[in-house]
């Protein structure tokens, strides 16, 4: 079996990118075996330029490639692409999980009709992983689900907490319900029971409650749980927020004699700050929830980026991420399943 199926094909560098960071993941993960489905012609040169890539990776040819502006539809129907045959190869039992920085609609759609969502899931998920003051933070959904119900959030809640012992390697991590504020009364009836239902689970002692927007930022939980449509707008106003204080610094020491000598004195503590900041870093969003580990990578991103996600993919299949989430779902259905008897009893009572 596979450790991963990897797309060679995806993104904005293609098979140059992705080979290189398969170069850099090569040393992390020295056990790891890759099937690298692509165009063959074009990748034998680029693996002969990394060997360390060459050494773990067996190539299988794709004939086709997915497009970064082909609508997930038209996606589904072409059978040879990378993209569909790296989904087969785990569908299939040949690998573990997918990395690719290909089309992300196309990828969501295949991953659900080909890699299947887990026994218990109504929908997958997309997890990343966020800076905050206190460390990382893994929020979710970020953008596949736009509209959720109760039992969406609780699940979410379930796949992130996962995630986090995962690949942040926390044995408990805390978790929160981004909300527009922290008291119980806030937030609508559907907020308000999948708070309710997870300080009644086995998760309860790691249930924080409700958080706010500053709480991602300020590392309040370790699991930021919401909606994809706020998540996709958090996620996004996080990146703008972020772009902007770059700005304003550059202006700063770039305006006068005096910034720019200030901008030598502090060099050394903001090159600390660009890497902790460094978006490559925090590179590889997930679908949790499906049959199998499916990270997909910035398509914009270098080698450096592409490795990140790899390193993620390979956190995810070694410390079996799936076996976690389907023990976590095995209690949440028994409680799901006998909360309505519970609450029809309660009011016969009264």
């Amino acid at each position: 079996m596979f450790s991963l199926a990897v797309d060679a094909m995806g993104g904005d560098g293609g098979p140059d990118v992705v080979v290189a960071g398969l170069a850099l993941a090569a040393d992390r993960h020295r056990g790891a075996r890759v099937l690298l489905i692509g165009d063959e012609k074009r990748l034998r040169p680029i693996l002969a330029r990394h060997p360390k890539a060459a050494a773990i990776c067996t190539v299988r040819h794709a004939p086709t490639a997915i497009s970064m502006d082909m609508k997930p539809t038209a996606a589904l129907r072409v059978r040879d692409s990378s993209l569909r045959m790296v989904m087969d190869a785990v569908a299939a039992g040949e690998a573990a999980g997918v990395v690719s920085a290909g089309n992300s609609g196309a990828m969501l759609a295949l991953a659900k009709i080909v890699v299947k969502t887990l026994p218990g899931i109504a929908r997958p998920a997309m997890a990343a992983i966020s800076p905050s003051m206190k460390g990382d933070v893994v929020m979710l959904d970020l953008g596949a689900n736009v509209a959720c119900d109760t039992r969406n959030l609780v699940e979410f809640a379930v796949m992130g907490e996962a995630f986090a012992k995962a690949v942040l390697g926390l044995p408990a991590p805390s978790i929160g319900l981004l909300n527009v504020g922290a008291e119980e009364v806030k937030g609508d009836e559907r907020l308000r029971q999948a708070a309710e239902m997870l300080r009644d689970s086995p998760l309860a002692s790691q249930f924080h409650g409700f958080v706010e927007g500053h709480d991602i930022t300020a590392g309040t939980t370790d699991v930021v749980v919401t909606d994809g449509f706020t998540g996709n707008v958090a996620l996004k106003t996080g990146e703008g927020a972020m772009k902007m204080a770059s700005g304003l610094f550059r202006q700063v020491f770039t305006s006068s004699m005096a910034g720019r000598l200030a901008y030598l004195l502090v060099r050394p503590a903001l090159m600390r700050m660009k890497d902790w900041l460094d978006p490559r870093r925090y590179n590889g969003a997930v679908f949790v929830g499906l049959n199998g580990v499916v990270v997909k990578s910035h398509g914009g991103t270098d080698a450096q980026g592409f490795a990140s996600a790899v390193d993620v993919a390979m956190d995810m299949v070694t410390h079996q991420f799936n076996d976690s989430i389907r023990e976590r779902l095995a209690h949440m259905t028994t409680l799901t399943t006998s909360r309505p008897k519970m609450e029809a009893e309660r009011q016969a009572a009264l």
